[in-house]
C-alpha cells in the first residue's frame, strides 16, 4: 500500500557531516512530486527548528521549518506539558537551552536548585559537568535525556552524541534516565502524527539507525526502510532483531518503494 506520509531521518540519511548524500535532494523532490507530506525528524538537539531548517535549505533541500522535528523540540514540548514549573539544569549546548527558553521553561545554573536535569550532547562536556550532574541528581531530581544516539555520523568518522553524555551520567549516578526523548520514544511518534496528519500505520519511515529510526517505525506500525549511508553496516543488520521492511543502498532509491 502506498504511504500517506513519509518520515525522513536527517544525519546519515539525507546528509553526512556537512554534505548532502548523493541523490538525497532528488529523493525529497520525488516524494513531493507524489504529493506526500514529509516530516524531517532528527535526534540532533543542538539547533533550533528554524536554524536546522535553514541549514538544510542551504544544502539545497526544500522544506518549511514546520516540517522539521528534532529531539530538542520534542524535549521542550514534553517538559512544557509535563513539568512547566520545574527549574531545569541543562547539560547541553546553547541551541538546546534556546529551545527550552522559547517554550517558556525556566533554566538554572545552580545544580542544587534543579527540579530536573536535562542531559544532551555537549561538545565541551567536562569532569565538572559530570560532578555537577552527580550532585544535581543526588536527591531524586528528575533525569531527562534528549535522545539516545551514542554516536553521530560525520564525513570521515562517527563522533559521540547525546547518548554518550547520558550514559556517562547514568554510570556515575547509578540510575537510568526517567525518560529519553527523540526517536524511538512515543513522544516522537506523536509529534510525527501531528506534523503529517496521518496515522503511523499509513506512513513510511526512512533512516540509517536500527535502534532509533527503524525501531520507532516497527513499534508504531510504520513501513520501514533502512539506508546503508549512515551507521548501520551489514554485520549490524544481520545481528539485529530489528528487521526493516526494505534495505536501500541510499535514499536515492526511495522511488522504488513509494
Amino acid at each position: 500500500m502506498a504511504p500517506e506520509g513519509v518520515v525522513l531521518d536527517v544525519d546519515g540519511t539525507l546528509i553526512r557531516g556537512s554534505e548532502p548524500i548523493a541523490g538525497a535532494i532528488g529523493a525529497v523532490e520525488t516524494i513531493r512530486e507524489r504529493g506526500l507530506p514529509v516530516a524531517f525528524v532528527s535526534n540532533n538537539p543542538i539547533r533550533t527548528r528554524k536554524a536546522y531548517a535553514e541549514r538544510l535549505v542551504r544544502h539545497g533541500f526544500s522544506l518549511a521549518s514546520e516540517e522539521l522535528i528534532t529531539a530538542g523540540t520534542i524535549t521542550a514540548e514534553y517538559l512544557a506539558r509535563e513539568h512547566a514549573t520545574d527549574e531545569l539544569y541543562v547539560i547541553g549546548e546553547e541551541g538546546l537551552e534556546a529551545q527550552l527558553g522559547e517554550a517558556g521553561l525556566s533554566l538554572t545554573d545552580e545544580y542544587d536548585r534543579a527540579d530536573a536535569l536535562v542531559a544532551s550532547i555537549d561538545r565541551e562536556f567536562s569532569y565538572d559537568d559530570l560532578k555537577h550532574a552527580l550532585w544535581a541528581l543526588a536527591d531524586g531530581t528528575l533525569f531527562i535525556g534528549t535522545d539516545p544516539d551514542r554516536t553521530i555520523p560525520t564525513e570521515d568518522r562517527e563522533v559521540p552524541g547525546s547518548g554518550a553524555i547520558i550514559n556517562a551520567i547514568a554510570g556515575v549516578t547509578g540510575r537510568e534516565p526517567d525518560a529519553i526523548m527523540g526517536k524511538p520514544a512515543p513522544s516522537a511518534v506523536e509529534a510525527i502524527e501531528r506534523t503529517l496528519g496521518a496515522a503511523p500505520k499509513d506512513c513510511l519511515v526512512v533512516g540509517d539507525r536500527l535502534d532509533t529510526d527503524i525501531a520507532m517505525g516497527e513499534r508504531a506500525g510504520m513501513t520501514t526502510a533502512l539506508v546503508r549511508t549512515g551507521v548501520t553496516d551489514d554485520r549490524a543488520l544481520a545481528d539485529s532483531e530489528i528487521d526493516p521492511d526494505y534495505v536501500l543502498d541510499s535514499i536515492a532509491e526511495i522511488g522504488s518503494i513509494l
